[in-house]
């Protein structure tokens, strides 16, 4: 039997149509709605405070928006990792959605995007510090939803649960040529606890930059009357100085170390108005028989590390010293070739820094030139 050819053309859309219906595939469960968890959450503890981070969730475990947000709940332990989140430290309201628009962010390759960013500082009551002094808080937090339902804890962190000492009283300094000499109240620990040890920590904060370094460290048990004489500091700069107790709790891969409050700052201007140290040993010898006569003057050479170099200072006998030399001498040593014979001549030397500080003169060696 022929069929024709619009029989034909209705049997082969009737085909194409029967393919392009498909099988109906397994339905996907509704969005429980529950937030990633927080996976940067960090903590860091100064004194008696612990400063928690960490980035507010934008998706939800089946990568949708976040968008029924709920409050977040702060969990503290002591020692052991959390299983659970037990009794929080606190539950923070409900935050805004970061995006209520419904729709996920679109990011193309040359752009990056940040979460919003969260915080919460824990008070530590000083009962809870002495409550296992060598062990450490652990740290999470879990968001919910607007149901009350969470994905999960966080990531845990620790920081030292050791007590921390008040900050030392009345921080002064006093500029010398030798560098700054910081004095302050000594701090008695509070008891002594096993494995657990102190120490002053002195920082110094460049104004120029604003960048703190460590000015030196000193310990704290046994030291009545604190002093620490800082020489890592650069001339002609402004300073603030600040001191703190260091917590150090021994443990087996080395201490573990929380610092205290600091002190009141204390700023030093350092200028330089130190000279160095008068030279020694001065010594004059003649020296020309045969040949056009002079003097040579050695000295023991200073050690200043901002030395610039040496003045030399001649008179005779009845007069005043005059500089002879025309350009700072860089080393220990000078020859006087303008002598004249059957005169005696009188000498002293001193020295001169970087920054144009001179100290006082040497004492005077004498030499006489033979008469021809």
């Amino acid at each position: 039997m022929k069929l024709s050819k619009s029989t034909l053309g209705l049997a082969f859309a009737a085909v194409a149509l029967l393919a392009s219906c498909g099988t109906p595939g397994i339905p996907e469960p509704p969005s429980l709605e529950l937030a990633r968890p927080v996976r940067d959450l960090k903590a860091e503890r100064k004194g008696n405070e612990v400063h928690l981070t960490w980035s507010v969730p934008e998706e939800t475990e089946d990568h949708q928006t976040f968008r029924h947000t709920g409050p977040t709940r702060i969990c503290r332990g002591v020692g052991s990792p959390l299983r659970d989140c037990g009794t929080p430290v606190v539950e923070l309201p409900t935050q805004k959605a970061p995006n209520q628009s419904g729709r996920s962010r679109r990011r193309n390759k040359s752009q990056k995007t940040t979460a919003p960013q969260e915080s919460y500082t824990d008070q530590l009551s000083s009962s809870l510090e002495l409550q296992s002094p060598t062990s450490n808080l652990v740290y999470a937090l879990s968001v919910f939803n607007s149901y009350g339902r969470s994905a999960g804890l966080s990531n845990q962190v620790q920081v030292p649960s050791a007590p921390t000492l008040p900050p030392p009283e009345n921080l002064s300094a006093l500029l010398a040529a030798e560098g700054v000499r910081l004095t302050w109240n000594a701090v008695a620990p509070l008891r002594e606890i096993s494995g657990v040890r102190h120490e002053y920590r002195v920082y110094r904060r460049d104004l120029a930059t604003n960048h703190d370094s460590v000015a030196g460290e000193t310990e704290v048990e046994g030291a009545t009357n604190p002093t620490l004489t800082d020489a890592g500091f650069e001339w002609e700069k402004t300073y603030d100085y600040r001191v703190t107790v260091v917590t150090l709790v021994e443990q087996a891969n080395g201490p573990e170390q929380v610092e205290g409050d600091d002190s009141a700052p204390v700023r030093v201007i350092a200028h330089d108005v130190f000279p160095p140290a008068t030279p020694a040993g001065l010594q004059a010898v003649f020296s020309g028989p045969g040949q056009k006569p002079f003097i040579d003057l050695v000295w023991a050479a200073n050690s200043e590390a901002d030395l610039a170099g040496y003045d030399i200072y001649r008179r005779e006998s009845g007069n005043e010293q005059v500089k002879i030399n025309t350009a700072l001498v860089k080393t220990p040593a000078f020859r006087d070739s303008s002598v004249i014979s059957g005169h005696q001549y009188f000498y002293s030397v001193s020295a001169v820094d970087a920054r144009g500080n001179e100290s006082p003169r040497s004492e005077e060696a004498s030499e006489t030139v033979p008469a021809d």
